[in-house]
């Protein structure tokens, strides 16, 4: 069991948990999840981390309130514990000096962009952040963001916040003023998908963060499956992180509505 060292509302729906993980937080990198479960019989939920202090032994994770399981953790308290969390699991980000980086995010996407963001800028990148949502009040994390970023441009739907308009916006914005050597997408699979298809038309390399279904995060339930390339791919063993422009957007988020019913 892992215990909850601090707890934070980001937004109405969207929780920020420091959890004691020592071991956890001295191996992961930048990319990695980890699996949680809630109670005897809860649901296993993957959660990118977020951050990791090495000195107090705690990750930190952000969760949306969107489903049963996941108010399930958003109801923790400090000093409450965790029943089940195994990780760090999936790939770590490929990072290197590519030259200048577009981090695109949207929503609670934000929170495993973060790390990533961070270690970018560390390998010398120039890093620009597009950070995108709904409305002013589902902005999250922007200190944060703006730590490591040099340069950060805001896009809310309903204009409310920073500029009006949807991501893609944004980073077409950045494209047409400057060289883009390669572009991060984490969030919503429709918005990742956009993404992509911008991307594509200007022929810039592009990593997405997958947030698919998953059970056991080993391979070996198939949940999480995906095709990339016209291949079978699973995401908490070979990603989640891939071409974008090779992952078969329609039919991941076709995946990912199979239990919108129950949620």
């Amino acid at each position: 069991m892992n215990k909850i060292i601090k707890r934070e509302a980001l937004s109405e729906n969207v929780i920020k948990l420091e959890v004691e993980a020592p071991l956890i937080a001295k191996s992961r990198k930048a990319g990695h999840f980890v699996i949680v479960k809630v109670g005897k019989y809860g649901e296993r939920i993957p959660l990118t981390i977020a951050g990791a202090d090495i000195k107090k032994g705690t990750i930190t994770l952000v969760i949306q309130n969107v489903g049963k399981s996941s108010r399930k953790i958003c109801a923790l308290q400090e000093g409450d514990f965790i029943t089940d969390l195994v990780g760090p699991l999936g790939k770590a980000t490929h990072i290197e000096n590519f030259g200048t980086v577009v981090c695109a995010c949207g929503g609670v996407g934000t929170a495993p962009m973060l790390p990533i963001i961070e270690a970018m800028k560390k390998a010398g990148n120039k890093v620009i952040t597009v950070q995108a949502a709904r409305t002013k009040n589902l902005i999250i994390l922007e200190d944060e963001i703006k730590k490591y970023s040099d340069e950060v441009v805001i896009m809310t739907d309903d204009g409310s916040y920073g500029n009006k308009g949807l991501v893609t916006d944004g980073i077409e914005a950045v494209i047409k003023k400057e060289k883009i050597d390669l572009c991060v997408t984490i969030g919503p699979a429709v918005m990742m998908k956009f993404v992509s298809l911008l991307t594509k038309k200007y022929n810039i390399p592009t990593v997405a963060s997958l947030n698919t279904i998953m059970v056991d995060g080993t391979g070996m339930c198939g949940a999480c499956r995906v095709t990339v390339g016209g291949k079978t791919k699973f995401v908490c063993v070979d990603g989640p992180e891939f071409n974008a422009h090779e992952v078969d957007f329609d039919e991941m988020m076709m995946r990912l509505n199979a239990y919108k019913d129950f949620e």
